[in-house]
């Protein structure tokens, strides 16, 4: 597939967004609309967001329901690119919740998007992500990882961030306390252990601007960084 045009050549193409609720979803659709890389964004979730100053005639919305996410195949139809930064926390869903969102929901969304005709599908996952680990949150990362990879999307692009450095709208204490120590250890190895969560949502932008290196390519941290870090150079 051909990379996207630069600053202002959206070509009259069209992208989704999976999870523009969240962190990194937010900072996507804010770069994703100033390089207006795509004629048209389509905002796919379980509820209507207010944008404020995001607002514009290239972004809509469409409401689903994931659980019946098969009746809203319409939604993911006629987009070159998909977006995906969908996730909970198994503290907030619990197991079988997060299980259903971060893996079922993500995979099922990629078989409708294929089917709608997307060539590229960006996947937001989590650095150590193996579908062997014994650790619940990497399996299932690794699972879905493994499962979109299946699709057969003509490209398909994951990337597996550290701990995401932000500032998030709900509140989450011990988060927040090993934020502020991970902020101070990025100084020193910035690479090794966190990422801002702008640089993740660049790279992710990037990854399209970009021509692919084959089929399947996985972002690791230090390449997320690399990447991000020359988009952000290169301006808006």
């Amino acid at each position: 597939m051909a990379a996207a045009g630069g600053n202002g050549g959206s070509g009259g193409r069209s992208c989704f967004v999976l999870g523009a609720s969240g962190e990194t979803g937010r900072v996507l659709l804010r770069e994703l609309l100033a390089r207006q890389l795509f004629a048209r964004v389509t905002l796919i979730g379980r509820r209507w967001l207010g944008l404020g100053e995001e607002t514009g005639a290239a972004v809509e919305q469409v409401v689903v329901d994931f659980e019946r996410l098969s009746e809203h195949a319409a939604a993911f139809r006629g987009h070159d690119v998909g977006f995906c930064c969908l996730g909970t926390t198994r503290a907030k869903a619990g197991v079988d919740g997060f299980i259903r969102v971060d893996r079922d929901y993500v995979a099922q969304a990629a078989e409708l998007a294929r089917a709608g005709g997307c060539k590229h599908f960006v996947l937001q996952s989590s650095r150590g992500a193996n579908q062997r680990s014994r650790f619940l949150y990497l399996r299932v990362k690794g699972e879905v990882e493994n499962l979109v990879q299946a699709v057969g999307f003509d490209r398909c692009t994951i990337l597996r961030p550290a701990v995401l450095l932000c500032k998030r709208q709900e509140s989450r204490p011990m988060e927040w306390i090993a934020q502020q120590f991970l902020g101070v250890v990025a100084w020193v190895f910035p690479t090794a252990y966190s990422i801002p969560v702008e640089m993740v949502a660049r790279a992710m932008v990037a990854s399209v601007l970009q021509p692919g290196k084959g089929k399947v390519e996985v972002l690791e941290n230090g390449d997320i960084h690399k990447l991000g870090k020359a988009v952000s150079q290169q301006g808006t």
